[in-house]
């Protein structure tokens, strides 16, 4: 089974497609981490203006530290808002990077069992057995692929749940020290 010319050129061209399909996700991700970092940047600007104007006007040392205990939590909270929508940027980037690869290999391993069921056709007589070893072969293969890419899965669920727990416990955590520095 040989390639033609023109089922070579439609490869790579399908090829070149996709390697800028994905380098405009890759952009699309950067822009939406730069426009994040811009307005975090903007909120972070006029909250130290704000805090300024309010520690100049604080009457005293106890009105000063009641202050900064007040600042506290909602640090706390802005900065896990802030990490969970970069990694919803990354997580999402991501994704579209591993859709396009998951469609590749697919392309790829039916390219190859085509391949494979050709060659079979075509074998001389007496070579059912080496055939047969082929197809197991590729199966197996096949089944590892897979099987390798559910664990992939199942360690980005893990992955993902676990930087929501530690989130949920900074956040907790800073309510707790405001609240104790409050009293």
């Amino acid at each position: 089974m040989a390639l033609t010319a023109d089922q070579l050129i439609a490869a790579q061209k399908a090829n070149v497609e996709i390697l800028f399909g994905l380098t405009t996700k890759a952009f699309e991700g950067v822009e939406k981490i730069v426009e994040l970092n811009v307005q975090a940047s903007k909120a972070a600007l006029s909250e130290a203006a704000e805090t300024a104007q309010a520690v100049l006007s604080a009457k005293d040392a106890q009105e000063l530290l009641a202050l900064q205990a007040g600042l506290l939590q909602p640090l706390a909270e802005k900065t896990a808002s802030y990490s969970r929508h970069l990694y919803e940027i990354a997580q999402g980037t991501s994704a579209e990077f591993s859709k396009a690869f998951e469609v590749k290999a697919a392309e790829a391993q039916q390219a190859f069992v085509n391949l494979v069921d050709s060659a079979a056709k075509n074998a001389p007589a007496g070579s059912e057995t080496g055939v047969a070893l082929m197809k197991s072969a590729v199966a197996a293969a096949n089944n590892a692929f897979e099987s390798v890419q559910k664990a992939v899965k199942q360690a980005s669920d893990v992955a993902e749940a676990n930087f929501n727990a530690v989130q949920s416990q900074a956040v907790a955590a800073a309510k707790t020290a405001a609240g104790k520095a409050k009293r």
